[in-house]
């Protein structure tokens, strides 16, 4: 598990990281926002949060069906009830989340098994919020998670880390590997990669972070970066979060500001401009976090003034 209060990132995570400050900068030039527009986004973002974390888990609901339960309170044919008891579930623990935390909170084990309890409930009543009591094996993980006997100490130590006032981590990069600590505690029988998103954007919150959503097209990459942090290689994980961030931080500024027509899909912008780069090459840039996008399902949306500024960059270091 992961204890120090340092970590060295590459070049490429700090440029991330210096991106995701000049925009929560940024939007935090609009506070106090709206309160229409704020609860619009909200909305809309805690359907996606739900839908993609438990389609991570395995969850058949669509985007359309997920945000039809949730705002119309239907059922969708052909779906179990499992799935539809862990959609409006979800809903309930984001609920918890967002009231609950603030500038000052302080993250509490309570607070943890609250909202385990919320993300099983009307699944497994038994073991909603309790810790587990039995040695557990996941799937096509490399590792196996602690003795039960070490849960709850490792638990703890993992709270009172994370809540250390002299932590010199970037709240990203904090939030970051909270995550993958927790998921390796697995501190949980079932529940435990729902609850640790959960938990982990509590502590991005609390920053005045939006949520950082992992999306349901990157699951494979995201195991994979949990597999690599489990030796030690954090990379991965780092990028997958910070591009969460990141393309959460745009859904609110383009909402916020007055450019909300800006960000466009990268094949839109090669098809109405005569930009010197394919739509291949631009979303492979996009990709590799060289310019400004945010991914929309499989889709990466940037601007023209993104891909100008890269081109301008590029020129300069030649």
């Amino acid at each position: 598990m992961f204890k120090s209060n340092t970590l060295a990132v590459s070049y490429k995570i700090q440029e991330l990281l210096q991106k995701i400050d000049e925009k929560k900068a940024r939007l935090d030039s609009y506070r106090p926002f709206p309160s229409h527009v704020v609860h619009s986004i909200q909305e809309s973002l805690s359907v996606e949060w739900t839908y993609n974390s438990n389609s991570i888990e395995g969850n058949t609901l669509t985007l359309q069906e997920t945000r039809m339960v949730l705002e119309d309170g239907l059922t969708v044919s052909g779906k179990s009830l499992r799935e539809h008891f862990e959609t409006v579930n979800h809903h309930d623990a984001i609920q918890f989340v967002e009231d609950l935390v603030s500038p000052d909170y302080v993250l509490r084990e309570l607070d943890v098994l609250s909202v385990h309890q919320l993300v099983m409930d009307r699944l497994d009543k038994d073991f909603a919020g309790r810790l587990r009591n039995a040695g557990v094996r996941i799937s096509g993980a490399n590792f196996v998670p602690p003795n039960a006997q070490k849960v709850p100490d490792l638990l703890e130590e993992l709270i009172l880390w994370v809540n250390q006032k002299d932590l010199k981590l970037h709240p990203v990069v904090k939030a970051a590997l909270f995550h993958h600590s927790f998921v390796w505690i697995h501190p949980f029988f079932d529940g435990n990669g729902r609850t640790a998103r959960l938990v982990y954007n509590m502590l991005l919150i609390k920053h005045g972070f939006p949520p950082a959503i992992i999306l349901k097209v990157d699951r494979k990459k995201y195991y994979t970066a949990l597999n690599d942090a489990n030796d030690g290689k954090f990379e991965k994980l780092l990028f997958l979060v910070c591009q969460a961030a990141l393309r959460s931080l745009d859904i609110y500024l383009s909402n916020l500001n007055d450019t909300a027509g800006d960000y466009a899909p990268i094949a839109t912008i090669v098809e109405e401009s005569s930009l010197e780069y394919g739509a291949d090459y631009l979303s492979l840039l996009a990709r590799q976090g060289k310019i400004d996008a945010h991914k929309e399902g499989r889709m990466w949306y940037t601007t023209e003034k993104a891909i100008h500024e890269y081109v301008k960059n590029r020129k300069r270091k030649r």
